[in-house]
């Protein structure tokens, strides 16, 4: 066959549009399960506390909703939109986007609103707001952008020094007050170089010298140490209690679970049991066998993330769906071995399980740039 018979070929050919449905009812199953498993952790709390049992599932409801219609509406857009300039302002949505993100975590800083000692939340009323997570999204996009710019420079160290000092201001804002999610940002930013570089050695300089900072940090705070002696001496901290009830709650599930809505570490022996402790109950009343299924369905959502990755059309599409797959991997890991005593606590959620607002429907949104991605690849029907 000659050049030209097949550029003619070529022209006759037609080609759709990919859609991840398998991403997508993956998602909405994540989502719903997340509303059922909060009914069944906050009821009790909630009628003791607010005379309803229903307050935290009818907010994390609405979240979902929001998250939902965001992720339908984001999915249908080229994502490419994120790399033209806005009239007028002359700034790439993807750049404003880094910017917003660190005027919101000054903001934080300056006039947040405080709990348990630590600042994390911008009040809106009768509403807060957790800017980090945006500084997710934010990171997820500004990365993939800065790396296909210059992808090749990625292959040497200097090009990562490079990523790292553009996203610094961004890390250090948020590790202030929030180093468990500034630890989550920058495994988004690692995930992503990583993947565009072809050389792979320098990463474990960069490793050693993250835990490096992680140890200045911690040793800065004292609450931070006092997380890692509650690690250690579980049994006998008097603020082991949580953890401790957690593993409880683990254990007494077994195989199949003490039966949905039957869980006895809720009421009041786990505060707040349907915030980053929901794994526990989970344990226990759907049994081993209930959290393996939820694990393999993370798995499956990581799966196909990673399809969409390396069907991309491009580099940016392809890296973004690697900066989502890392954000969700990351907090799946560190929440599950938070709540069995893998590693000390920290304050992150398990992605679209635990009750939060801001989380869940930035989250859900996120799912929807990756949807996004997958409707720009072509194939030939």
């Amino acid at each position: 066959m000659t050049r030209t018979q097949r550029e003619r070929n070529n022209k006759t050919k037609k080609f759709h549009s990919y859609y991840d449905y398998s991403l997508l009812f993956l998602t909405l199953f994540l989502a719903a399960f997340g509303l059922v498993m909060i009914y069944s952790t906050s009821s009790y709390y909630s009628e003791i506390h607010f005379g309803t049992p229903f307050r935290f599932l009818k907010q994390q409801a609405i979240a979902v909703c929001l998250g939902i219609f965001l992720m339908l509406f984001v999915s249908r857009i080229d994502y490419h939109i994120f790399l033209k300039k806005l009239p007028i302002i002359n700034v790439k949505p993807v750049t404003g986007l880094y910017i917003l993100a660190i005027f919101l975590q000054v903001a934080v800083l300056v006039v947040g609103s405080e709990v348990n000692g630590a600042k994390r939340w911008l009040p809106l009323g009768p509403l807060s707001f957790q800017p980090s997570e945006l500084s997710k999204i934010a990171t997820i996009l500004f990365v993939a952008y800065i790396v296909q710019v210059a992808p090749k420079k990625v292959n040497k160290l200097g090009g990562f020094i490079r990523i790292a000092i553009y996203m610094s201001p961004l890390i250090l804002l948020i590790a202030k007050e929030n180093l468990s999610t500034a630890i989550v940002i920058v495994g988004i930013m690692v995930a992503v170089v990583f993947v565009a570089s072809r050389k792979k050695g320098y990463f474990v300089g960069v490793g050693l010298l993250g835990l490096g900072f992680v140890g200045l940090f911690v040793l800065l705070q004292g609450y931070r140490m006092e997380r890692f002696a509650v690690w250690l001496n579980l049994e006998t901290h008097e603020k082991g209690f949580q953890i401790l009830q957690g593993l409880y709650a683990i254990a007494s599930g077994g195989i199949f679970g003490v039966g949905l809505g039957n869980s006895m570490q809720k009421l009041g022996f786990i505060p707040e049991s349907h915030n980053d402790m929901i794994f526990s109950v989970i344990c226990e009343e759907l049994g081993l066998v209930g959290a393996i299924t939820l694990i393999i369905i993370f798995v499956l959502v990581i799966w196909r993330l990673f399809i969409i990755s390396i069907s991309a059309p491009d580099l940016f599409g392809g890296l973004i769906c690697v900066g989502i797959l890392a954000h969700i991997a990351i907090q799946v890991m560190i929440n599950i071995a938070v709540v069995t005593n893998s590693i000390p606590s920290t304050g992150i959620p398990l992605p679209f399980i635990s009750y939060g607002g801001t989380s869940v429907t930035i989250l859900i949104a996120e799912m929807g740039i990756a949807l996004g991605v997958s409707n720009q690849i072509k194939y030939e029907r």
